[in-house]
């Protein structure tokens, strides 16, 4: 095993506010993605713009917004604490 491989710390997914704040960005990403396949399936209007949505417009929404939140949340899995320690 090398040096370095036996010192590295493993963190949690809470360890540090880093990672709590990465797991939540990932989170609002979801839950809008959710919102706007909905919106989309539902040929609604957006609450606050007023963009007259329909499916493909939702599920473009829908993939982009969950892009984003599953990187954020792989960011938030495996991103370590900082070089200081």
């Amino acid at each position: 095993m090398t040096n370095a491989t036996a010192e590295s710390s493993e963190s949690g997914l809470f360890d540090s506010t880093f990672s709590i704040g990465a797991f939540a960005v990932a989170g609002v990403f979801l839950l809008v993605g959710l919102f706007l396949a909905w919106t989309g399936y539902q040929d609604n209007q957006l609450l606050v713009v007023g963009t007259e949505m329909n499916i493909v417009s939702g599920m473009a929404g829908l993939m982009a917004t969950w892009f984003a939140g599953i990187i954020a949340l792989v960011i938030a899995i495996y991103m370590e604490p900082g070089f200081d320690q």
